[in-house]
């Protein structure tokens, strides 16, 4: 969703993050919110390269609101619909470090794509960020989002977690099987990370 400084260490994101949540803290209790993007890969365990913070909310309110409680710090990009993306989006710095609030306005009845659709509402986790419980998009979906970029940079580290720690059998073969983009090699590579993962689900 938007592009920061790499190479986002798991302790700075946690840092960036306690510091939004603490001013924050009232609101995220109201707000349906979601991590996604490479951060939730890495507060999941996963290394990778991390430029910045992405989060997902249902209504441009929300966008409006995390905006306005980031009033201390530096706004990137005031929030605003972007037409071409389907997004309302609103971007601020936080210590050097970029945080991202946006919509994703797409119409879909998928229960398997990261940002839009039921998916990211449904399937997520729960993981403890200093003390504040942090509601990150499920790796599965993120798995789907890198293969369908080809970045294998980022799919080939969580395929390489999901098949230690384990992973939804049942999400990640609908999210694989209702793809006709996916190729045929990206399919069999989590065919085979299926076969020896430990189901989750």
């Amino acid at each position: 969703m938007s592009r920061g400084k790499p190479d986002l260490s798991i302790e700075l994101l946690e840092v960036t993050l306690a510091t939004f949540f603490d001013l924050a803290k009232d609101l995220t209790t109201k707000v349906d919110y979601r991590l996604v993007g490479t951060a939730a890969s890495l507060l999941h365990g996963v290394q990778l390269p991390v430029s910045d913070i992405d989060l997902l909310v249902r209504h441009r309110s929300d966008v409006d609101s995390f905006g306005a409680v980031l009033a201390p710090f530096q706004c990137l990009v005031a929030p605003k619909w972007l037409p071409d993306a389907k997004q309302y989006y609103g971007n601020y710095s936080v210590n050097d470090i970029e945080i991202g609030f946006s919509t994703v306005e797409v119409d879909s009845d998928r229960d398997t794509i990261e940002t839009y659709g039921s998916g990211p509402w449904l399937h997520f986790s729960k993981l403890l960020c200093g003390h504040y419980p942090v509601s990150a998009v499920a790796l599965e979906l993120r798995l789907h989002t890198e293969l369908h970029r080809n970045r294998p940079d980022r799919f080939e580290p969580i395929l390489q977690h999901l098949k230690t720690y384990g992973c939804n059998h049942d999400l990640m073969t609908r999210c694989i099987d209702s793809d006709c983009d996916l190729s045929n090699e990206y399919k069999a590579l989590v065919n085979n990370m299926l076969s020896s993962a430990p189901k989750l689900n």
